[in-house]
């Protein structure tokens, strides 16, 4: 007995918009968005910062108790400028990082609309920061100055469109390549501190410090930070590479390398401590600022994915055509005519 096509459930693919082409707002939100809750990514964020916090507030503690031992005096100039660090370092990177402006792409049909107004704004915000500051600051060096005088006279005309346009050549230009520098910087200060140190208290706190201080500086760079579903994992990166610099200053690794090396330094102690030392530091910094490096580019990842994802979500059609509600009465009619027919059965 063959069945009838018409009982067949039949699955409706979300397309593009028949008359203009462009991505319809189901196709969008079918390949983009991730089913997320928006208030409970912001108290893990907000859970995770404050985790971070409390560690380095310990691990300053500890440092200003050891120096206390020795003498008291100087225990307690330690913990006030220890105090003052964790609030210049720790406190207002985190606050500034967080107040920044956020671009909305994890959106669907209901919530579209007020996205893409928001993110229109946050266009205009970030657009306006950057001539701000190429005009106010010399040789910032950040933006192509030949973009930035496009993107002033796109603001003052109200181009929109010339401001996304200038905005996508910035961030796939000037912008990449000043964020790659600055990881770049962050990373040698991070092995040279580390190498310095020699502690694991202190690696651990450089680490945090220095990772935090270069994602305040790419959020400054791009004048929009992540959402707060991937600042929670940046923050989750920041603390696991707090805690591998925390291992890695506590491991001997130095000693164990001499230990290899067998009779050719057996005799001579002070030979044997000098090339531990070395090897200590320069392990201990390559790997500290690694994680530094790691963390740079997972930043800049997710801002570039977060400005694709705008600009995309910019050119989605989110009115309904006449067909889907011709389509949509069609279904209504038929709903109520079977139910008139089941009343008549009954």
């Amino acid at each position: 007995m063959k069945k009838d096509k018409a009982l067949v459930p039949v699955e409706k693919k979300a397309q593009s918009h028949p008359r203009t082409g462009t991505l319809s707002i189901y196709e969008y939100e079918r390949k983009y968005a991730r089913r997320q809750n928006t208030r409970g990514a912001r108290g893990m964020l907000r859970l995770v910062a404050i985790v971070v916090g409390l560690a380095l507030f310990a691990l300053l503690f500890f440092v200003a108790l050891e120096v206390y031992r020795v003498n008291e005096y100087a225990g307690y100039v330690a913990g006030g400028v220890f105090l003052l660090l964790f609030i210049l370092l720790y406190i207002v990177p985190v606050a500034r990082v967080m107040h920044a402006p956020r671009f909305e792409t994890n959106v669907n049909a209901y919530t579209a609309r007020a996205a893409k107004r928001h993110n229109k704004k946050v266009r205009r915000e970030v657009a306006e920061k950057i001539v701000e500051l190429t005009a106010s600051v010399d040789g910032v060096g950040w933006y192509d100055s030949e973009t930035v005088v496009e993107l002033a006279a796109c603001l003052k005309s109200g181009d929109d469109d010339g401001i996304k346009r200038n905005l996508t050549l910035l961030y796939g230009g000037s912008v990449k390549k000043s964020a790659k520098e600055l990881i770049f910087r962050s990373s040698m200060r991070s092995a040279t501190y580390s190498a310095l140190s020699q502690t694991a208290k202190i690696d651990s706190l450089l680490v945090v410090f220095v990772n935090l201080q270069l994602v305040r500086d790419l959020v400054f760079l791009y004048g929009f930070r992540p959402s707060d579903a991937r600042l929670f994992r940046i923050f989750c990166s920041v603390l696991q590479n707090s805690l591998i610099a925390y291992g890695v200053g506590g491991v001997n690794l130095g000693g164990t390398v001499v230990k290899t090396m067998g009779d050719a330094v057996k005799g001579i102690p002070f030979l044997g401590t000098a090339i531990s030392a070395i090897v200590d530091s320069s392990v201990q910094g390559l790997v500290n600022g690694t994680l530094t490096t790691v963390i740079g580019y997972q930043t800049i990842r997710y801002l570039a994915t977060e400005y694709r994802l705008q600009n995309i979500l910019d050119g989605v059609d989110v009115s309904e055509t006449p067909e889907e509600l011709q389509e949509a009465c069609s279904d209504l009619e038929a709903q109520l005519k079977n139910k008139k027919k089941f009343a008549k059965a009954v």
